[in-house]
This record gives structure tokens, sequence and C-alpha cells, in this order.
């Protein structure tokens, strides 16, 4: 199992152009911190609108000054948003190719399409709509990668024929990823040949290997995936800290630890109240029907950093415990573990100690 930096950049509030500043020049710095201590990569999201919670909106910018300031780290889109009005599939397919180049190669292209309603909403973008919008998109965008020319006729998309430039790097295209926090998603995604990014909060490791095993006898069976190859690797996500001893992390993680998940499922299950509003049924959102009686309940706030740490479904401790629990997931098949090592209110210093930690003493227990 390898193991990548994941960033969502919080900033709290009050808001300044300075503690702004700070998060993306501490981010920066972590990243080359992280390629001297031999992590794997580097991921953010694609959000916007999220105040507090995200302020990564134009990741693509934060990739290219990674890509010039590193020489191993894998750059991990985690994920470009597919729907019409938040990028154009052109767009995401020059975006992706132009960082391949200046990475020489490191690109990993991770997609999705959106789940809560500050965001949809703010780009005009109907939920019903939002699978067959990145469906289409991936076609367009690997079309435009392989293909000498391509012409978008399509339900969303109408490009008449051109020269796509420039061509990824990589030979034939970046590996391509999907996220998804549904098991029906995990089965859609290995049938269609893409990477995993399983993308559940506070999930143990014993439903981690659930998920990952319907993907993996997916794509057992994928005969033409999306991309020009089978990409049959399993990303998973957790927070993560470590300290010199097991205390010094638990008190670093306890805030944060609670409060992100909280923020998250009230994120995401504003889709589903939105639906309810509009009088329409989940579609493909199905999946958050149970969240969302969680969260209208306030059974949500009752989610405690105990709670996470007993069911491992949390990374933190002393180099020992950590690695521990990332065996864990491991034995689970995860692949690439994805680390949030500030999920909202962790220092610069606490998060260069858990790439140090990990760098020196729990990496190297994984080959």
């Amino acid at each position: 199992m390898k193991f990548a930096l994941f960033y969502e950049i919080p900033v709290l509030a009050p808001f300044t152009r300075e503690n702004e500043n700070a998060a993306f020049q501490n981010t920066l710095e972590q990243a080359v911190f992280a390629d001297e201590m031999g992590w794997h990569a580097f991921w953010t999201v694609e959000h916007h609108f999220l105040e507090e919670f995200s302020h990564c909106s134009n990741p693509e910018v934060l990739y290219g000054a990674v890509a010039a300031r590193t020489q191993n780290l894998r750059i991990g889109y985690g994920v470009r948003l597919a729907p019409k009005g938040y990028n154009h599939p052109i767009r995401s397919a020059e975006s992706a190719a132009t960082l391949d180049h200046i990475s020489k190669g490191r690109v990993d292209f991770g997609t999705g399409r959106s789940s809560t309603r500050l965001e949809l909403e703010g780009f005009e973008i109907h939920p019903d709509d939002t699978r067959g919008m990145w469906r289409e998109a991936l076609d367009h965008i690997v079309g435009s990668w392989t293909r000498e020319h391509h012409e978008l006729q399509g339900e969303y998309w109408k490009v008449p024929k051109r020269r796509v430039v420039p061509k990824p790097y990589q030979d034939p295209h970046p590996p391509i990823f999907a996220a998804t926090g549904s098991d029906s998603g995990h089965q859609m995604m290995g049938e269609l040949g893409l990477g995993l990014c399983s993308f559940s909060v506070g999930t143990p490791p014993d439903d981690v290997a659930r998920r990952v095993g319907i993907y993996r006898d997916a794509v057992k069976g994928c005969t033409n995936p999306i991309g020009a190859t089978v990409n049959n690797q399993a990303a998973a996500f957790t927070m993560v800290n470590c300290a010199p001893t097991r205390q010094q992390s638990y008190d670093i993680s306890k805030p944060s630890f609670e409060w992100y998940p909280k923020r998250s499922v009230e994120l995401v299950t504003s889709v589903a109240a939105w639906l309810d509003e509009m009088k329409q049924d989940l579609g493909t959102y199905e999946y958050l029907a149970d969240q969302k009686k969680i969260v209208d309940a306030g059974l949500h706030n009752e989610l405690t950093f105990d709670y996470l740490h007993d069911s491992k479904a949390v990374l933190c401790g002393d180099p020992d415990e950590v690695t521990r629990a990332a065996k864990e997931y491991e034995a689970a098949g995860v692949d690439l573990l994805l680390c949030l090592i500030n999920p909202w209110n962790v220092s610069h210093e606490e998060c260069m100690q858990t790439i140090e930690l990990m760098g020196k003493y729990v990496i190297p227990e994984f080959g």
C-alpha cells in the first residue's frame, strides 16, 4: 500500500488575505517536505463555495506549483468535477495533459460529479443530470487524449472535430479514477474499468474491505473500459495524525476529527434535502437517504473521536499505532491510502510532524 497526502485546504473564520495565503503556502511547504520524506502522492479536492470547509476551488494552479517544486510525488485530482458548468471536458483534457508534461508523467486523474447543494445550485446543475454529464465527459476526455482528432457529439456537449493539444505525457494517458461513496458506485467504477476513490469518511476498515471487494469483483469482469486500459487501483480515504506519543496525537486529532465528518455529512445530505424541497425522488443520490435521516435527527452530532478511534476508522497515535492501523487498510485491499492530515484546525507544524514521522517510521513498513 502507498500513501498520499490529501487536502481540502480548510481556512478558519474569520477569513482574511493572510490566513487564506498561509493555507496555500503551508500546503506547498508540506508537499515539498512529503516528496523529501518518501510519500507517494499529493491529492486535493475541487470544491466551490464551501467556506471554512474547503478553499481549494482552483487546484490546477496549485498542482503546477507542486509539480515545479517536487521530483517524485504523483499529483492527483481528487477530483476534477465533470458536470457541465464546472469544467468543459476539453478544458479538463487540456489541463491534465499540460500538468502531465510539467510533472513529466506524474498525474493521476480523479473524476467525480459533485454532491453538495451549494456547489450544484451555484453552477445551475440539476442533480438528476450529474451522472449522465460525468459519464459523457469521461468519453470526451479520453477521446481528446487518445484520438488524433476528436469530435464531441453528445447530449451535453457539441464541438466539431478538432485536434486537442497537448496530448498527455503518459502513454496512453494518465490513470483515471472515479469517486463514489455508495455500494452501487463501487460496482459501477469496477465495471467501467476505472480506478476507485472510495470517499466515505469515518468508514472502519472492515467496511472498506467490503466495499473494495464489490469493486474488485466488478473490475475483474471489465472488458470494455472507458480508458485505453483498465485501472484497477483502489484508493480509500481517512483522517490521519501521527505524533511522538499517542496522547499528543489524540489531543491534536480530537477537535478536527470530530468536526470534519459532521460538517461533511451536512454538506453531502444537502442534496437530498434539496431534492425533497423540489418534491423529487433522490434518483442516483438514493444512497444519501439514510444519511439524511441521521442528520435530520441530529445524530451526526454524537459522532465522537473515541468512536472513530476505537472502530479504526481513523489513523492516529504514535508511529507504531499508526502503522498497525494502516495495516488494517492494507489488509482491506487498499492500494493507495489518501491521508487527510488537516481536516479542519491542525497546525502547519503538526502537519509537518505527521509527514516526517510517517516518512521515517510508517511508510518504510509498507515496502
